[in-house]
């Protein structure tokens, strides 16, 4: 059974809803770029540190190839499995708007007190499941395995993007594929809650490595990769 740190039951899919109201103008003003534009979205990403970068920086030692890779690009460019996932993922996003209203989402904001953190949700809308009625976030993954738990790494870029856009919680929704085909009817889905002190220690990573690209960037040479 799938968990996360065995904390609550995989949510059963409610009845379809409308959609929700269009995400607050406050968040709206802090749109940097959108994805759309995929030359312009790229250079925003790299001036500032993404949930991308963030689901790596797991010690500080990542820190160190977190740095070589923003200052190098990185020679990946995609596979068969990332075009699967970027062809799937329009048709995921109508799923999960059509179940829980919550809209898909192509910008790239900053947070509200550091320009440099950003992230780019695939999906954001006005929550029902909380008593403030706050932003909820949706981020969709494809893989070709079974999970039995959430990998570590999608839990940082989750929290990440909670904290760029404010967000109380978001919900993780993967299809499993076999040879790129899904594997059930529907993906599986799992809220995951704003968690203030994974934010905490993400931020701190994310303010050293922005100081350590100011360093090498202003002087010396770049980092070495090993």
């Amino acid at each position: 059974m799938l968990s996360l740190f065995d904390e609550e039951e995989h949510p059963s899919p409610p009845d379809p809803v409308p959609a929700r109201a269009s995400v607050p103008a406050a968040h709206l003003a802090r749109i940097v770029a959108d994805s759309t534009d995929r030359v312009a979205w790229l250079r925003a990403r790299a001036q500032g540190i993404t949930a991308t970068d963030v689901a790596k920086l797991a010690t500080p030692k990542s820190l160190q190839t977190a740095v070589y890779d923003k200052l190098n690009g990185s020679s990946f460019s995609g596979n068969s499995y990332t075009d699967h996932g970027r062809a799937r993922e329009p048709e995921i996003a109508a799923w999960v708007q059509n179940r829980y209203g919550i809209e898909p989402s192509t910008a790239l904001f900053h947070a509200a007190d550091h320009r440099r953190h950003l992230a780019t949700p695939d999906g954001v809308g006005l929550g029902t499941g909380s008593s403030t009625g706050g932003l909820e976030l949706a981020e969709i993954k494809t893989t070709s395995k079974a999970w039995r738990s959430i990998p570590r790494s999608y839990l940082r870029q989750v929290w990440w993007q909670q904290y760029v856009l404010g967000a109380e919680r978001t919900l993780l929704v993967w299809e499993q594929h076999r040879d790129f085909v899904p594997v059930n009817a529907e993906p599986e889905c799992r809220w995951i809650e704003r968690d203030e002190d994974q934010i905490a220690i993400l931020v701190g990573y994310a303010n050293n490595l922005i100081a350590l690209l100011n360093q090498q960037t202003t002087s010396g040479p770049p980092v070495g990769h090993g």
